[in-house]
């Protein structure tokens, strides 16, 4: 008599291992989310939270916050690994075995993305924003552990593919995540042409404004001005020279250094005068407070603006 193989018991319990941890981090994206769109304020023994959470990374294109794209991550694996639970096996074998290897795929596809985009997250944490978050800690963590439970959860034929299925997935999600954060890290590109310098700034920027100042660039802000004009040079000490050279800033006068007359031309109907901030579509005239600068932008950040 042939005697079946058992089946391992890691294989009888991977689909229900991961819908658990994809629940806990359902619920923890959502807190985030909420959080992000109300108060804007998480509970945390640190306060390296709410500063991770309200960078310029926390968002994608500076208006989708982060953890709701978490959110709908595990909310589909959680479907995924759910779904072959609704399917009867003995009464249709065919849709069962097609559900069973299709969500499979799905969730090493899904998990694999999570690891490369959370590895790249935890780089930004460190090196960049120099806080901790546990929750993004968390998250990371629950990425990983759902990568290797889809891994060891069933016994996959075709290792070759796999292994091809993951380094497209982890090519596309590092291209992806490069170019969602490129734009936030990347340094104010000028022509340094001649012409009349500026005054100099010589305020020190504190982290809100910095991450003021990346918040507006990230949104296509535009600030209009001119070297001559001294409610500009109130502006720039407003924000300190580090964040000054941030913001994106058009120099309206020809004879001004790094002049951008012509991109001024363009919109010259709008400027009242100098300094003129365009956000989102709407022209702002005068020198204005950080805080408002924050409001109108839909900067939800750090505000112990030091200047």
């Amino acid at each position: 008599m042939i005697r079946r193989r058992s089946t391992p018991w890691i294989h009888r319990w991977s689909r229900t291992a991961i819908a658990s941890i994809a629940t806990i981090g359902i619920l923890e994206t959502a807190y985030l989310t909420i959080a992000k769109f109300t108060t804007g304020s998480v509970l945390c023994p640190t306060s390296g939270c709410d500063k991770v959470l309200n960078s310029p990374y926390a968002t994608v294109f500076g208006v989708v916050p982060l953890s709701l794209l978490g959110f709908l991550a595990y909310l589909a694996i959680a479907l995924l690994a759910l779904a072959p639970k609704y399917v009867n096996p003995d009464t249709n074998k065919g849709l069962y075995a097609k559900v069973e290897n299709g969500t499979w795929q799905g969730l090493f596809i899904i998990t694999a993305a999570m690891v490369i985009f959370s590895s790249y997250l935890m780089y930004l944490m460190a090196v960049e924003i120099q806080e901790l978050c546990i929750y993004c800690v968390s998250s990371a963590v629950f990425a990983l552990s759902l990568f290797v439970l889809v891994l060891v959860g069933r016994e996959w034929e075709d290792i070759g593919q796999l292994v091809f299925t993951g380094i497209l997935v982890a090519m596309v999600s590092s291209i992806g995540a490069l170019g969602l954060y490129n734009s936030v890290s990347a340094p104010v590109t000028t022509v340094n042409t001649p012409g009349i310098a500026p005054p100099a700034v010589t305020t020190t920027s504190g982290p809100a404004q910095i991450a003021l100042a990346r918040h507006l660039r990230q949104i296509g802000a535009k600030e209009y001005g001119a070297y001559w004009c001294p409610h500009c040079h109130d502006q720039k000490m407003l924000f300190g020279k580090e964040a000054a050279k941030i913001i994106d800033y058009f120099e309206c006068d020809p004879k001004g250094q790094n002049s951008r007359a012509s991109e001024c031309q363009a919109v010259a109907a709008n400027i009242k005068g100098f300094p003129t901030w365009e956000i989102k579509g709407q022209f702002y005239s005068g020198t204005q407070s950080l805080e408002k600068l924050a409001e109108i932008s839909g900067y939800s950040g750090p505000r112990n603006f030091q200047n």
